[in-house]
């Protein structure tokens, strides 16, 4: 009864913390499994977001649950966001969950095991896990994660509900746990947190742990999600500009493009501040790359409200976008708000925005064609083993045709074409 498996669902934040708990339970003596099938203790680490991820993680909790008949003594249990918001309910359902461990209380993951209690979900505000550094799997991208929990309560949200609410890492902490990335070899570091631009200890704010990240020399790239538009910072842009390690790629959610749905979504900023943010990183840094998240369909929205995000998205021109329906989350205030969108609107909404972002997205990357970028080379291309793919500084796909040996190195390449989703050269 001493190994384990970790199945991973949802963010950043989640592989980070499945990495935290695999380390937890190697200092205890467990060991990690090499598959499913070889694992005495299954545990999900799952995602509360949309009803969709927690659908599937119950799909296969029931599938695992069926081996029990073979192995009676296999151990399942949940983590995570679901494991939060669900707690008694999860164990309610009988689909074979053995214990619900709460994202403050994994220290005590080793002891629950062991004593075969059933829930243990309290939030602790000052949990931020002191001194433990993840034993990681690869070696290519880090996630280091600087602080916990969100203080935002945007309306449609659950995070805040699952999370708790938000503290942030000792920097000296921050700072060892990226050394020692640097140290093992990774060199594609990215700094982690529900509101990255809120970070603050002892004084030491956002930029100043960018800036301090930075000087860490073993480190190639330096990236950082999520970026609250309400927060990010002159001094933050000032930052990236100056410096070459840090990524010119910022993900900043716009979520609508109309002033009274993010009013009602609580988002803390108006289109106009929005795209005066946006101004200003293309002001410093002409060639950033921008990402976002886009909701259609929240409760209210009248088609002249969905218009302002479409023309938004269209004005921005963003390098890609992660578009969603409005999916009621219950806990959420959203979710007993009036005038909730017709499903069909919200569907034909989201398909139109995909569309258009279809279209940028290919623009976008042709117009790359005949420039030089650097690859940072991670795999074999999913589509042709005679390919290697990677990911360009401003966070693009980029395949090319190459030996299995530039794997973990850094590459020049020239794009010689482009789809809706990579970049295709030849290295140079």
């Amino acid at each position: 009864m001493n190994k384990f498996i970790i199945e991973t669902y949802g963010c950043q934040m989640n592989i980070a913390d499945s990495e935290l708990v695999a380390t937890i339970l190697k200092d205890a003596g467990y060991f990690e499994a090499d598959s499913i099938e070889d694992a005495d203790i299954i545990i999900f680490n799952t995602c509360s977001v949309r009803q969709h991820a927690e659908e599937r993680v119950k799909g296969r909790i029931s599938n695992e649950q069926a081996r029990k008949k073979n192995k009676s003594d296999l151990v399942i249990g949940v983590m995570g966001c679901m494991a939060q918001r669900m707690k008694e309910e999860l164990i309610a359902l009988n689909i074979g969950v053995d214990f619900i461990v709460g994202v403050d209380q994994y220290h005590n993951i080793p002891e629950i095991i062991e004593s075969k209690s059933t829930i243990n979900a309290d939030f602790n505000s000052a949990e931020v896990y002191h001194n433990i550094y993840p034993t990681r799997k690869g070696n290519f991208n880090a996630f280091v994660t600087i602080m916990r929990g969100c203080n935002n309560f945007c309306t449609y949200c659950i995070v805040p509900y699952v999370r708790g609410r938000e503290r942030s890492r000792p920097l000296d902490e921050i700072l060892r746990e990226v050394r020692l990335a640097g140290e093992e070899g990774f060199k594609d570091i990215t700094l982690l947190g529900q509101n990255v631009n809120s970070y603050s200890f002892d004084g030491i704010k956002f930029p100043q742990l960018m800036q301090k990240v930075s000087d860490i020399d073993t480190i190639k790239r330096i990236r950082f999600v999520t970026s609250h538009p309400k927060d990010l910072s002159d001094d933050l842009i000032e930052v990236m500009a100056a410096n070459e390690r840090i990524c010119k790629h910022v993900h900043l959610p716009l979520q609508s493009g109309d002033d009274e749905i993010l009013r009602r979504m609580n988002r803390g900023y108006t289109a106009s501040h929005y795209r005066g943010i946006i101004d200003k990183l293309r002001r410093a840094m002409p060639n950033i790359g921008l990402t976002t998240d886009v909701i259609v369909g929240f409760p209210g929205e009248t088609e002249e409200q969905y218009r302002k995000t479409y023309d938004l998205m269209k004005e921005v021109e963003y390098d890609y976008a992660f578009m969603y329906k409005y999916s009621p989350r219950t806990g959420t205030k959203a979710a007993d708000f009036a005038e909730q969108v017709p499903e069909e609107v919200r569907l034909s909404r989201l398909k139109e925005i995909i569309e258009l972002q279809r279209e940028i997205t290919l623009q976008k990357f042709r117009s790359q064609i005949g420039s030089i970028k650097e690859v940072y080379v991670e795999n074999v291309s999913k589509k042709s083993a005679e390919e290697l793919s990677g990911k360009t500084e401003d966070f693009k796909i980029a395949v090319f045709k190459g030996d299995k040996s530039l794997i973990g190195s850094f590459v020049n390449i020239e794009i010689t074409d482009a789809t809706s989703g990579t970049l295709i050269g030849r290295k140079v």
